[in-house]
């Protein structure tokens, strides 16, 4: 029973002695794929340790236990220890979405509502922004286009993690399951009857792409300026202010305007199509192995939503796994981990799941 992880134990003594040693950190690639891979295997590691030892104490209790009374009420203590070991190192064990340790980019984008869905999609943004400040992660908003009420049109936020996360606690294996469309139901500041309206925004999760996980042929590439709309300086809607970057094999296209230069725009677009390229290459992956991943959102329709934000009933329901809560505000806060735990359980149960399938 868990042979395999005598084979990662040796792994982790040659990832520890890699860490250790001055050179490995000249190259900070290197140096930061051995990191990850320590944080990935540590949990492991410990856990199965932790039950080789339990597992000793009971088989000696087992065979002490007819001679002396006192043996036989540890084998009883001992037993639900290495049951939950067990099952803990089983759980550790699941084969895992390969990128859920990277850093991710979540794009939110308004959809039916007009003004409303806007502005619920700065409250999206700022759920999001709060988690990852509870979690000890760093963001940054890296494009965004705004409405005239003050919410957004258009916004992605990288979310970062400042060290090497340990498994299943990566920002892209916590925030991967909010890929779709989230359903808005409440009265909107411009609503004068006092009526609840339903809108809708769509959430895309990328995993960011570093340069050795996607690699792009600029003659691939169709790049395009044209004058942004929308608020801004002296420059904009009189000038080439914004760039456009179409992946021609692929068709996937890339706008941005935010910054001063068309050098700095070009670097922020390109940032944004590795991760795009990056998801459409694991998309096509798990085609191919028949592995079914939740699909993420292509057009913002209310009918496509996995959950519901009720501000009357101060209620949040997630569709996909039957999670529902009432303590709306909470998560608009950051609160997120209930319902985002809810998603992983139901994730980790169907993988349990598959090999009797």
């Amino acid at each position: 029973m868990f042979e395999s992880c005598a084979q990662l134990a040796s792994e982790l003594d040659e990832v520890e002695s890699g860490l250790a040693d001055p050179a490995v950190h000249a190259d900070q690639a290197q140096a930061r794929r051995l990191g990850r891979r320590y944080a990935a295997l540590r949990p492991i590691v410990g856990a199965y340790r932790d039950w080789l030892s339990v597992t000793s104490d009971l088989e000696t209790a087992t065979e002490l236990a007819d001679q002396d009374e006192s043996f036989a009420a540890e084998v009883l203590e001992l037993l639900p220890i290495q049951a939950a070991l067990a099952e803990k190192l089983t759980e550790l064990l699941l084969p895992r979405d390969p990128m859920d340790d990277k850093d991710v980019i979540v794009e939110i984008k308004a959809g039916e509502g007009g003004d409303e869905s806007a502005l619920f999609a700065y409250d999206l943004m700022r759920m999001y922004l709060r988690y990852a400040e509870r979690r000890g992660w760093s963001t940054e908003v890296i494009d965004a286009v705004e409405s005239d009420l003050g919410g957004y049109k258009d916004v992605s936020i990288a979310v970062k993690s400042k060290t090497p996360p340990g498994p299943g606690e990566g920002p892209y294996a916590r925030l991967r399951f909010e890929g779709g469309v989230h359903r808005v139901q409440r009265v909107p500041v411009t609503e004068s009857q006092g009526r609840i309206h339903t809108s809708a925004a769509g959430v895309m999760v990328a995993p960011e792409a570093e340069d050795v996980d996607v690699t792009v042929d600029p003659n691939d590439l169709r790049i395009d300026v044209y004058r942004s709309s929308g608020p801004g300086g002296q420059s904009v809607n009189t000038t080439d202010s914004a760039v456009r970057i179409t992946h021609l094999p692929t068709g996937v296209v890339v706008s941005w305007q935010n910054e001063k230069s068309q050098l700095q725009k070009r670097e922020q677009a390109m940032r944004i199509l590795r991760a795009r390229l990056l998801a459409v290459a694991e998309e096509n992956a798990a085609k191919e192995a028949s592995d079914i991943r939740r699909s993420q959102v292509r057009t913002v329709d209310r009918s496509e939503r996995i959950r519901t934000y009720n501000f009357p009933e101060n209620r949040l329901n997630d569709h996909r796994v039957g999670f529902k809560s009432h303590n709306l505000d909470q998560i608009l806060d950051g609160d997120m981990d209930a319902v985002i735990e809810a998603c992983v359980s139901a994730d980790q149960q169907s993988r349990l799941a598959e090999p009797s399938a």
